[in-house]
């Protein structure tokens, strides 16, 4: 292996590539020729003397030996960016780009205003946002900060509660007007649920009533979902009762659109969490919005703040 071929420009159109799928794209999105991008593949390539990609006419895609050298990559290229802010002194600039991802509807809802307001504070930091319910590969992916509402065991990432989510069981009036309103736990029995098939328990309802007693409630119904904006749209059209955070129906409660059920019976809240890679958390503009976000996010509707955390 030729260590002189592998330079950080060739690694840096690699990981393009293997983000975008596409020479094309990446040529246009780098301001230089086709063959220019195919050329230091090629020589990168050449250099490890291991194919990294698998072309076809349509799409190109990782070889086994490119996954693992895509995530080495990043992070490599991720360190060359850091030093470079440390031996400039410009880790207090608010400027460059971040990438964000957050559960869907919760980003729909609530974290897109935020970050508009956050980019209105620091105009020169361009922000990357992705909304899936799916966990993302933080390193592999290049994700600065990930939002995630459910209990987490990423040890290798730093973790940064921002507080719990409390969530309702509600329904339509209309619903409930056709099916009866229910008034111990009991009584959900006869009723159609709707149900996310992405929660992992999403066919056992726990209630805890007035008392402090544990009350297990089989949830089941006919439609299944697997995004919170379908849930809510399902639970307006009266196909059913359901439990809900509070963000992803305020406003629908507000306006009397969704009732509360059983509201002297709580559910468990969920915790969100802000989830960093180690290696970028000193990074200016990611400690800004992780900062930003953590001083927010007490104004979305359900959302009980943590207390701040000394190194957080």
């Amino acid at each position: 292996m030729d260590r002189s071929d592998i330079t950080l420009e060739r690694m840096r159109t690699f990981v393009r590539v293997a983000e975008r799928g596409s020479l094309s794209a990446v040529a246009r999105e780098l301001a230089i020729g086709q063959s220019t991008v195919t050329r230091q593949l090629k020589e990168l390539e050449a250099a490890l003397g291991v194919p990294l990609l698998s072309r076809t006419t349509r799409r190109v895609t990782l070889t086994d030996e490119g996954r693992r050298y895509h995530a080495d990559c990043v992070q490599v290229l991720r360190l060359v960016e850091q030093a470079g802010e440390e031996a400039r002194g410009t880790r207090g600039a608010a400027a460059g780009t971040l990438r964000v991802t957050s559960t869907a509807a919760l980003g729909v809802r609530h974290i897109t205003p935020l970050i508009f307001a956050f980019q209105d504070l620091y105009p020169d930091i361009a922000i990357d946002l992705s909304l899936s319910d799916e966990r993302v590969d933080l390193v592999r992916e290049g994700v600065d900060i990930a939002l995630r509402l459910a209990p987490l065991a990423d040890s290798s990432l730093k973790l940064r509660p921002l507080g719990m989510s409390h969530r309702l069981l509600v329904a339509a009036p209309a619903y409930l007007a056709a099916r009866g309103r229910p008034a111990a736990p009991r009584d959900l029995a006869g009723h159609e649920g709707v149900r996310m098939t992405n929660v992992a328990g999403s066919d056992m309802l726990v209630l805890e009533g007035p008392d402090g007693a544990r009350h297990q409630v089989p949830f089941g119904g006919r439609l299944k979902v697997d995004h919170g904006l379908a849930a809510r749209a399902a639970l307006l059209a009266g196909r059913g009762f359901a439990p809900a955070h509070h963000w992803l129906v305020d406003d629908l409660l507000a306006d009397g659109r969704l009732e509360v059920m059983l509201p002297d019976y709580a559910l468990s809240p969920a915790p969100l969490s802000l989830l960093m890679v180690p290696e970028r958390a000193g990074i200016a503009r990611v400690r800004l919005l992780a900062d930003f976000l953590s001083a927010r996010i007490g104004g979305v509707p359900g959302i009980v703040p943590s207390r701040p955390q000394s190194g957080a």
